[in-house]
């Protein structure tokens, strides 16, 4: 399997996502969760066994979004020094070809933005924000929407 299969593979299977959590210990209550993912079903553990291979990082699990119907596997990075040093290299290499390169670009900005520590900042976590909701179609398929996150940071901010 070479670099460029994976490529294709993730233009059609993958995902790069940031995940926000709600943490009443963090400064601002709320975690910046980076992560790629790559869904497949259980029949095909195999290549996501051979992805997790060619990039030496993440884990694979069961997917269980869906409850005990979903029977599909889930290959997960989100060790943020295994983002910086192998999944985002591996895709400077070998470039996507669809949408998802912008979520990639968007998201390698996000990462980076982190690695200079600008989440610890009210204004540079705003602005993941505001990047990440801009990601996979607009965050249409999050659950919870943007304001909520913003709201919720602007009175923890005068709280703390």
């Amino acid at each position: 399997m070479n670099g460029h299969y994976i490529a294709g593979f993730v233009d059609g299977e993958g995902s790069f996502h940031i995940a926000f959590q709600k943490r009443d210990d963090l400064k601002f209550g709320w975690q910046a969760v980076p992560e790629f993912h790559i869904n497949q079903n259980f029949t095909s553990r195999k290549v996501l066994e051979e992805i997790k291979k060619q990039l030496r990082c993440g884990y694979i699990k069961a997917n269980d979004a869906l409850g005990k119907r979903d029977k599909t596997l889930v290959y997960v990075v989100r060790d943020r020094l295994d983002l910086i040093e192998k999944v985002i290299p591996f895709f400077e290499r070998f470039p996507l070809h669809t949408e998802k390169r912008k979520d990639f670009e968007l998201f390698r900005k996000i990462i980076q933005m982190m690695k200079k520590n600008d989440h610890m900042k009210i204004e540079g976590f705003r602005k993941i924000i505001q990047i990440a909701y801009s990601m996979n179609a607009d965050g249409i398929y999050r659950k919870r929407k943007m304001e909520d996150i913003l709201t919720t940071l602007t009175s923890s901010e005068t709280i703390r």
